[in-house]
């Protein structure tokens, strides 16, 4: 296998005034915010759900759940996909402790990739015309082999 290149993520995790409309959505809509990051990544629009609803039950039971399982997962697979650097024991300290500011940075991040512009490079190849050229013929007369019959006037 071909070894990529890593990159760093195209904004820092503090960044969230670098885009001023995805530091409001996360800050007034963070669920939604979520959401929307996890589905326009690929996976289910809902998964983001798993870290209010099942933290909330967990902890209700008596059971702490540190950290935040969906943010987490999107967070380590968005960096696998894109070949961005990090490893599994940043991911985990910014998901317990930066979780919104986690989810403004993939957002971010998915933004940029969107707009990127795909390059194609076109290079100056002969084209041959595979066709023959048309020629222009003289018309065929069609002469009958026999002699006209007698009586017969042409």
């Amino acid at each position: 296998m071909a070894e990529k290149t890593l990159t760093d993520w195209d904004a820092g995790l503090f960044d969230c005034f670098e885009e001023v409309n995805t530091c409001c959505y996360g800050f007034w809509c963070g669920p939604c915010l979520a959401c929307t990051v996890s589905g326009r990544f690929g996976e289910n629009n809902c998964l983001p759900l798993c870290d209010i609803f099942g933290s909330a039950a967990l902890a209700a039971c008596g059971i702490p759940l540190c950290v935040p399982p969906a943010v987490l997962s999107v967070r380590a697979a968005m960096r696998n996909r894109y070949g961005i650097k990090g490893s599994l024991c940043k991911d985990i300290a910014v998901s317990c402790f930066c979780a919104s500011c986690s989810w403004c940075q993939m957002h971010r991040e998915l933004k940029h990739r969107k707009k990127t512009p795909t390059v194609i490079n076109i290079e100056n190849n002969t084209v041959y015309n595979m066709q023959p050229i048309p020629v222009a013929q003289p018309p065929v007369v069609m002469a009958s082999a026999q002699p006209p019959a007698a009586g017969f006037v042409a």
